[in-house]
């Protein structure tokens, strides 16, 4: 993992991640989801056969502190800081009254195959561009992570519901000898049996869905992220050159 967001997955696949927010779907009307869709639709076909993505969709429980600190809206010092006070003010009151302190967040993992890191940055820097406008066109507010968010993001999924801080600084790498996986790996992983697996003092399990039906109801993403637990949702895509795939 570099600053800058980029990291190294593999010798010569390189990746960077992009989180991004809702947008009013479920709540519109026909016309506009039928626009949204569309919208999606050309936002996904930007993705050329030499592009691997992921879609991150992410349900993680958080401290009392952590989930108070991320509903509070911080003042801006013009006339509307007021209605920032209450609002923060509301969330509050309602987190106190037994909020489960999920906090959900969304992210698309995108990555390139390349020689090295000086080949693949600037061309993770255009799609990382191009991805940013393509999500403003849609209405959706979207942002970049740099690297320690991304080992950030990491770490609350190897300490799902642990509640351990994430304490790290580039300049800790040298001194120490360790590298970026050593401060976020959990304790241990066990794969014995099946699907299930244990990660540090967290048991879970893994499943996969096979969609092989023409149509999907929109509804099928969401009823999964209306669970109130701990969950994640990858869905990972790879477009087909469209002459190799009739030919396959």
């Amino acid at each position: 993992m570099w600053p800058d967001g980029i990291c190294r997955v593999t010798g010569c696949y390189y990746t960077k991640t992009i989180q991004f927010q809702d947008i009013n779907y479920q709540l519109s009307q026909n016309e506009d989801k039928t626009a949204i869709f569309e919208g999606w639709c050309d936002f996904l076909n930007y993705f050329d056969s030499s592009i691997r993505f992921q879609l991150s969709f992410l349900n993680l429980a958080a401290s009392q502190e952590t989930f108070a600190r991320s509903i509070t809206i911080p003042p801006q010092g013009d006339d509307f800081d007021n209605i920032r006070s209450e609002y923060t003010q509301m969330l509050q009151n309602q987190l106190a009254k037994g909020n489960n302190g999920l906090i959900k967040t969304k992210y698309l993992t995108f990555g390139i195959d390349a020689d090295s890191i000086r080949a693949a940055k600037p061309r993770l820097e255009r799609i990382e561009t191009d991805l940013l406008n393509n999500f403003k066109r849609l209405g959706v507010v979207a942002e970049p992570l740099d690297g320690r968010a991304r080992l950030s993001q990491l770490h609350g999924v190897f300490h799902m519901d642990e509640q351990v801080p994430f304490s790290f600084s580039w300049d800790w790498l040298a001194p120490s000898g360790l590298s970026t996986k050593d401060f976020i790996a959990p304790t241990s992983f066990e794969f014995r049996t099946g699907r299930q697996f244990r990660m540090g003092k967290k048991y879970g399990a893994v499943s996969f869905v096979q969609i092989l039906a023409p149509e999907l109801n929109d509804r099928m993403l969401a009823d999964f992220l209306d669970m109130e637990s701990s969950l994640i949702v990858s869905l990972h895509v790879q477009s087909l050159d469209q002459v190799k795939a009739i030919k396959t």
